[in-house]
């Protein structure tokens, strides 16, 4: 299949902006609970009345600062509340929010800010307002800062106390749905990062269609209020969705800043969320950690035949639901019931307890991966997106999912997949382009199409499998073509493994690096009696190598023998975002990581 399109669910909205949505449901429902609040360790309910009071104050204090219709403001902070409330605020006043990744260096600070024209900065802390301190001589447009952790909030709250409500609701009524409602800047795997300009309309258009669709698995149970736990970045277009569908669907919304299982897992317990939304990362380290305290406790046998039985039992269900095959055998469902108490319900502990259904996104997540999950009671519909759709274009639905695709286009959307392999979207939540770039946005957007640089298939139903980047295909000095995202992938799903990059671009044979999970690595330590090792010795211990020889053995098996890894090394050091090596959303930044381990890269071709 070449192309396929699913028709709407969702008219685009004639009029307003995101902003409205705060000020209708506190006029409509003003004691309902719309967020929780993290304060002194603890949750604090948050109702729309209140919420919209605060986004009020703090909307009259940014006109009172100088904010005004059509500037842009950038945010640099991790996940946190006052991101949020800083959105609205700023979408009250007609102000567009510009994203930064607090974990940004000076340069990429500078180019955003410079690019995007930006008239003022909230930063969280002293460091992140050093950051911008060091360019600020380079940006004559930045007349403001404000620091989080430094009273921000109260003193804009003060300055604008004496401005009328009203000159508020005027900015606010003067957002059209075509009013742009932020730039949010390209991770920049390739290049410098391109600011994507996102209308008010594009967010309305893709959060109500994906609430329309998928608002029946926001509940654990049907008589539950639903909620989810955003640790997602909001610098990302998928953190930032998510945000802005929970406002409009009401559904109530915590923020963690930290992704370490230290701090969130005990953040799941207490919010306990009916559903989440992440990337593959986090369900793989919630699987980990699993089959790690399950070895401590010497049940890895009992686990890893849980695991197998999950897998089995989703995929049988997966074949009834499309009409291939009868659903899990009478045995079959016995063996699951006997794993409920044992494995399943634990793993959902770890998440809260009331969590049934997931989102994912962000990257690829493995089949077998989210099989295990469908069999454990937790439903992942995986979907994929960019930040030139506005995130989610395609979308696994509710009752028909295909592990090991991103799903079908969401309603009001349409692929199409050229001569090339090339995945293009078609649909109202598609982007306006790039910021002060027409040649980069010419190159992408084709008579309203908007060509992903992806690579992908449609199946017979319209479900859209990506096989890789057209930027990141490997051709060998023997012309053999090459797409290293299904071996990375297989390879990194061994505990050990952190990450991966295949390798091979005009040379005789594909090899690959890898770097090491700490924790899985201090486990495999633990439970083989072995003594703590730094990272110089894990590299050349022999039994260590053997193991990680099992995920390259494992990964080739996809592939033919002229397409798989041949030789491999692993390193010291992980690839790191500081060092350059990984964009904000972790991607691999594949041409700085070759020249970082050029000697490295050399010596896999000599051996």
């Amino acid at each position: 299949m070449r192309e396929f399109s699913v028709p709407p669910v969702v008219t685009a909205p004639p009029v307003g902006g995101l902003a409205d949505a705060v000020f209708e449901h506190a006029l409509d429902d003003p004691g309902r609970v719309v967020l929780g609040r993290k304060v002194d360790g603890g949750w604090r309910d948050v109702t729309s009345a209140a919420f919209r009071d605060e986004v009020l104050a703090l909307a009259k204090g940014l006109l009172a600062q100088g904010v005004r219709f059509g500037d842009r403001v950038a945010i640099m902070s991790r996940t946190r509340y006052e991101w949020t409330l800083f959105d609205f605020a700023l979408w009250s006043v007609g102000a567009q929010p510009v994203p930064v990744y607090p974990t940004s260096s000076a340069e990429q600070v500078y180019w955003m800010l410079f690019d995007a024209g930006v008239s003022a900065c909230v930063v969280e802390h002293e460091d992140q307002a050093m950051t911008v301190g060091s360019v600020v001589d380079r940006l004559p447009m930045l007349a403001r800062l404000w620091q989080l952790d430094a009273g921000a909030l109260e003193e804009l709250y003060a300055a604008g106390a004496a401005v009328p409500e009203d000159v508020v609701h005027r900015h606010r009524r003067a957002v059209t749905p075509d009013s742009v409602a932020t730039v949010i800047y390209t991770s920049g795997t390739t290049g410098r990062p391109k600011g994507c300009v996102l209308t008010h309309a594009n967010f309305m258009y893709e959060a109500d269609t994906m609430v329309a669709r998928w608002e029946p698995v926001f509940r654990s149970k049907p008589e539950d209020e639903p909620s989810t736990l955003l640790f997602l970045p909001l610098a990302h277009v998928f953190g930032r969705m998510v945000e802005v569908a929970a406002v409009r669907a009401r559904v109530k919304l915590g923020h963690q800043p930290v992704l370490a299982a230290e701090q969130l897992l005990p953040d799941l317990a207490a919010f306990r969320p009916t559903f989440v939304l992440a990337v593959p990362n986090v369900f793989e380290r919630v699987f980990a950690a699993a089959r790690r305290k399950a070895e401590t406790e010497g049940r890895l046998g009992p686990f890893d035949r849980a695991v197998e039985t999950a897998v089995r039992y989703a995929e049988a269900r997966e074949l009834r639901t499309f009409g291939t095959g009868p659903g899990p055998s009478a045995s079959l469902r016995v063996q699951h019931q006997l794993f409920e108490k044992l494995v399943y319900g634990k793993v959902r502990e770890a998440m809260g307890g009331r969590v049934r259904h997931a989102m994912s996104g962000g990257s690829a997540m493995s089949r077998r991966l989210g099989l295990f999950f469908e069999g454990a009671g937790v439903t992942v519909f995986e979907g994929y997106g960019l930040t030139e759709s506005c995130a989610a274009a395609t979308a696994n639905p509710p009752g028909a999912t295909k592990y090991g695709t991103v799903g079908p286009p969401i309603p009001g959307t349409a692929v199409h997949i050229a001569q090339d392999g090339e995945v293009w979207l078609y649909g109202r939540h598609v982007f306006a382009g790039y910021l002060n770039d027409a040649r980069s946005t010419d190159a992408v957007l084709r008579d309203g199409w908007l060509a992903t640089g992806d690579l992908g298939r449609l199946d017979d139903d319209g479900y859209l499998t990506i096989t890789g980047r057209k930027k990141e295909i490997l051709v060998t000095s023997n012309g053999k073509s090459v797409s290293p995202a299904a071996l990375e992938e297989r390879v990194r799903s061994h505990p050990l493994v952190s990450q991966c990059i295949v390798l091979g671009n005009d040379r005789p044979y594909v090899a690959a690096l890898l770097t090491l999970d700490p924790e899985g690595v201090a486990h495999w330590l633990a439970m083989r009696g072995r003594q703590a090792m730094g990272p110089a010795e894990l590299v050349r211990d022999e039994a260590l190598t053997a193991e990680v020889r099992r995920a390259v053995v494992a990964a080739n098996t996809l592939v033919s023998r002229a397409e798989g890894i041949r030789t491999f090394r692993v390193l010291a050091e992980p690839f790191t975002e500081e060092g350059g090596l990984l964009t904000p959303s972790l991607k691999l930044k594949r041409r700085a990581i070759e020249k970082a381990y050029a000697s490295e890269v050399a010596a896999l071709y000599q051996e």
